[in-house]
This record gives structure tokens, sequence and C-alpha cells, in this order.
């Protein structure tokens, strides 16, 4: 928790948690809300598609501190946390990379040619929205996403777009955060601010 020097005590505060699958990302999340104190909004975009699915979604719900809200949304996220922050003083979104995957999948179920320039106009729109909500609310945000530009190029179209969208998606919400941590092995690598 070493790197929270830079803005802890400075009133609400926007932090990114990048990395790839496995990499500690949300265990990181909740224990940096707890640091930042309660009440807190979990925000789920999971989508439980099929039963293997449906039984992570319910492992993350059983580690969660039952003393929080939780808010389950696969769109609209900035819109709905408007609508349901309650009294929470930190949201967690878990994650990014699940919510790029909900818009996608709207599009390539229509059974027709992807239409790219209307996916990626919604996509921005979600997170042009979900960070216009951190600045209009007072809590902290803590925002969970996959590093997904590290791999090998994906071999299908339909997964080169998702990472191109996804990779645009990362770096909006980059520029928008305080702070951002590279999550590796379970370990937190404060990426922004840079250190001086």
């Amino acid at each position: 928790m070493a790197g929270l020097k830079y803005f802890w005590g400075v009133g609400s505060i926007n932090i990114l948690l990048i990395g790839g699958a496995g990499s500690g990302k949300s265990h990181f999340a909740q224990e940096l809300a707890l640091k930042l104190g309660e009440p807190v909004l979990f925000v789920a975009t999971a989508a439980a598609g099929d039963e293997e699915m449906l039984k992570r979604i319910d492992q993350h719900r059983r580690k969660r501190p039952p003393a929080w809200n939780t808010l389950e949304v696969t769109t609209d996220v900035g819109k709905n946390i408007l609508g349901k922050i309650g009294d929470a003083r930190v949201v967690i979104v878990d994650c990014i990379t699940l919510l790029a995957n909900n818009i996608l999948s709207q599009y390539s179920e229509q059974g027709e040619q992807i239409k790219v320039p209307l996916v990626e106009k919604r996509l921005t729109a979600e997170i042009e929205e979900l960070i216009e909500c951190t600045r209009k609310l007072d809590a902290s945000f803590i925002i969970v996403t996959n590093e997904v530009g590290l791999g090998v190029v994906p071999t299908s179209r339909l997964g080169r777009l998702y990472r191109d969208l996804l990779a645009k998606a990362n770096q909006k919400l980059t520029e928008a955060a305080d702070e951002v941590y590279l999550m590796v092995a379970g370990l937190a690598v404060p990426i922004k601010p840079a250190k001086k």
C-alpha cells in the first residue's frame, strides 16, 4: 500500500488496477477499498452466460464483505452508479474487461458483420460516462481492467477487435486516473504517478 502515499488524505481518488488474468487485481481492489474506508459499493459487470461463469460469480460474491452493497450491471455502468451510489464512499468497478465484452457481444449477436465504428462509439461513450461519474461523485473509485496487449496477436478478427477496443478504453481510464497500478503475480507496481 506504499504507493498510495501520493493521494491519501486528499479526499476522493480514482485508482486503476490493470494486469493479466489471475494477477490479483480483484483481491487488491478489495484490500484497497478496506483501507480507504466504508461504505463500499461493489459494481460487478460479469454476465453469467454459462454454468462455469455462474460459479465464478458466486465465488467472487462470497469473497466480498457482507456489509458491502453490490450492483450487478452489464452496461450503462456510470448511469447505474449515479442512481445507486447511496452513501458509498468507495466504489469498486470490477471489471472493464467484461464490460467491453458485454458491449461487443451485443453487436456480435446480431448475426451480421460487426460495424466496428458503432461498437467503438458505444464503448467510448460507456467509458466517458464512467469517467464523468467519477468526477461528479464525492467517492473514491477503484477500477479493475485487464491488460490484453502483452500476449500474441489474436488469430481471429473478433479477438483483435476486442483487444484494440479494450486497449483504447484502458488508455482513457489511465489518463483520467490519479493512480495506476500494474498487477503482476499479486504485486501492485505503481506506474502513475511516475516516481520523481
